[in-house]
């Protein structure tokens, strides 16, 4: 009973909030208008000064946990080279293929994992998960680049797509953290205080946010492809990587890190990269509402599994 209490506390606040959004766009309190402009708020802003908070918080040189990093990129890229040699193989159509391989490797890591650590591991393992978050967003965000123009009809200009990575807010935040953090820069207490209440509003105003904007229409028609990615992602990827995680020794906040980076849903920002190229965006739309619905649940399972066994 403590265990399915515990893992209850972990995955509810995210799930109500979402469902708080939801209502509020019912309601008509939320509107289109509204929701594009608090996404854009919180991905461009909060999550930027929550991202550059936790690492200042955290000493780098006591967090950054090399095995750690190299662990997590190694599942990352492992993914994407299974994905690009199978998909092709079953999938022939070009505009579905970079879609289905980025909904499998490129997951919700900062809106879900950075609140589930927290929830999981409190401050320790929010140190450790927004390290890694630093090293990962930046790979998510190239990678994507690089597979969705290889299977668009549409080439685009990778230079400015590299250009547009190295300028996204997340990383800056994350660079400009490391920076302050490494070099031991004490800011005024004014500040940090500014800066530590924009943080905490970050994740519930994205996950209200997700809530009031997914919709779905045609899902029908995309069944297969949503079952199989929804599956994989949700399921059998993080299944494996956790098996192989703690098979090399990762523990504590370090697994459940390696945990949040691999069990949340597709990636919001997935969808809007989609339709920058010459995809089947509305695919991608769909990739992302079904698999947040459902994780929740999968990610509830996974916690009170991992908590019994003693693991968490």
């Amino acid at each position: 009973m403590e265990n399915l209490i515990f893992s209850l506390n972990v995955v509810a606040p995210i799930f109500l909030l979402m469902c708080v959004g939801a209502f509020l766009k019912k309601v008509k309190i939320f509107d289109s208008e509204f929701l594009i402009k608090a996404n854009t708020f919180a991905f461009q802003v909060l999550f930027p000064v929550l991202l550059f908070n936790n690492i200042y918080k955290s000493k780098v040189s006591d967090e950054v946990n090399i095995k750690l990093i190299i662990f997590a990129i190694a599942v990352v890229f492992t993914i994407i080279g299974i994905s690009l040699f199978a998909v092709p193989r079953f999938e022939k159509d070009n505009k579905n293929r970079g879609i289905i391989i980025q909904g499998l490797y490129r997951s919700n890591f900062v809106l879900f994992g950075v609140s589930l650590s927290q929830n999981i591991f409190g401050d320790e393992g929010l140190a450790v998960v927004t390290t890694l978050v630093a090293i990962i967003i930046p790979i998510y965000n190239f990678m994507a680049v690089i597979i969705l123009d290889m299977f668009s009809n549409d080439k685009s200009d990778i230079k400015k797509n590299i250009i547009s990575i190295v300028k996204n807010p997340l990383i800056i935040g994350s660079v400009l953290g490391i920076i302050v953090s490494a070099l031991g820069i004490k800011l005024p207490v004014f500040i940090e205080n500014t800066i530590g209440d924009m943080s905490d509003m970050a994740t519930p105003l994205a996950l209200m946010a997700l809530g009031g904007d997914i919709e779905i229409n045609n899902i029908r028609k995309n069944l297969n492809y949503i079952t199989v990615v929804t599956i994989g992602k949700l399921l059998v990827i993080p299944s494996v990587v956790i098996g192989m995680a703690y098979a090399f020794g990762f523990r504590g906040p370090e697994l459940g890190a390696l945990f949040s980076m691999v069990a949340p849903s597709v990636a919001v920002s997935s969808y809007t990269m989609a339709q920058q190229y010459d995809c089947n965006y509305e695919l991608a739309g769909q990739l992302v509402f079904v698999s947040t619905m459902f994780s929740p649940f999968t990610i509830f399972i996974f916690i009170f599994m991992l908590k019994t066994v003693g693991v968490f």
